[in-house]
């Protein structure tokens, strides 16, 4: 994962704002090409994750660096706002309300354990973005899930549960976990105006 500047920070939380905007009105938006440093064009993973008066609001994000930040945090601030199964898609109405935050990840890297109490010993609490998996189940938390699940075995409870799994079933040696960090920032942290 590259630095990303303070102004790139700025730029993508804009753009993010503007491609919601511009997708309420039905125009589909690209960056100007000059605008860009050259950290936005890297492959990276990335989140964009919406809050309405400190509430989720949606949350979608790819986990592999598959495309440029720039693009991922794009397509992924309309799936966010727009396609996020939880949620209704959202409105004119509510965007102003709207705070917006982006998570870019670096590479998941497989995490090596024999049982369960080794797991959580592994595990660093408000660092590490968690993917679980086993056969077709997959499902992930970005670091930021600590903050309201700080014990290890109910945030692991909750991410089995995500996944369409028991919660013990992080207790399961057939379990697959990686583990990411990311930096994030935000509107309310970079005191951007809705």
């Amino acid at each position: 994962m590259s630095q990303i500047s303070t102004q790139d920070k700025h730029y993508l939380l804009k753009f993010a704002r503007s491609v919601i905007e511009n997708h309420l009105k039905g125009i589909s938006q690209h960056p100007e090409k000059d605008a860009i440093s050259p950290a936005l064009l890297e492959k990276s993973g990335c989140f964009v994750t919406l809050h309405l008066r400190d509430q989720l609001r949606g949350c979608i994000g790819t986990i592999e660096p598959v495309t440029p930040l720039l693009s991922g945090v794009r397509e992924n601030a309309v799936h966010a706002a727009f396609h996020d199964p939880r949620f209704s898609p959202v409105t004119s109405e509510e965007l102003g309300d709207i705070a917006i935050e982006i998570s870019v990840l670096t590479l998941p890297k497989p995490l090596v354990f024999q049982n369960a109490d080794m797991l959580i010993s592994l595990l660093k609490p408000g660092i590490h973005g968690v993917i679980l998996s086993k056969g077709n189940h997959r499902a992930t938390f970005l670091p930021q899930v600590w903050e309201q699940l700080p014990r290890p075995e109910d945030f692991l409870s909750h991410l089995c549960r995500k996944a369409g799994m028991a919660g013990f079933c992080w207790k399961d040696t057939g379990i697959e976990i990686e583990v990411y960090e990311v930096m994030y920032f935000s509107e309310d942290s970079l005191g951007e105006a809705a």
